[in-house]
């Protein structure tokens, strides 16, 4: 049975902000949601409920790698078939792949100020 955590839902609607082609770290994620932390990101990533369109397979790990777990092959599948492009050591390049952010829409929702956003996104990798 996989953990459920009262941030998950909040995980899942950032989750959603994540446009195809694009990929976050766990800890880019957890970063933008009071009380996740990244193993909690990937706790809900693995719980994530069928029927709902949640683009799981954008988040990965901060070394900019899929995590080696049940599903990573269908992950790393889903991602190239949307132009996400991998190095021979299995890598993305966050250069070209990684999210920028949620929209203004998002941080209007969430109370989070832009200066705050910015403040955040400077420690994400890449």
């Amino acid at each position: 049975m996989v953990r459920q955590y009262s941030t998950f839902p909040a995980i899942y609607a950032l989750i959603k902000e994540i446009p195809a082609g694009q990929v976050a770290s766990y800890g880019m994620i957890a970063s933008l949601i009071p009380g996740a932390t990244a193993r909690i990101v990937g706790f809900a990533t693995a719980a994530t409920p069928s029927g709902e369109n949640i683009p799981w397979q954008r988040v990965i790990n901060s070394q900019g790698k899929i995590s080696e777990r049940d599903g990573a092959a269908r992950q790393r599948a889903r991602l190239e078939e949307e132009g996400v492009e991998f190095s021979k050591a299995g890598k993305v390049n966050w250069a070209h792949h990684r999210w920028i952010g949620p929209s203004q829409a998002w941080l209007d929702e969430n109370r989070l100020d832009p200066i705050d956003f910015m403040t955040i996104q400077a420690g994400w990798p890449g």
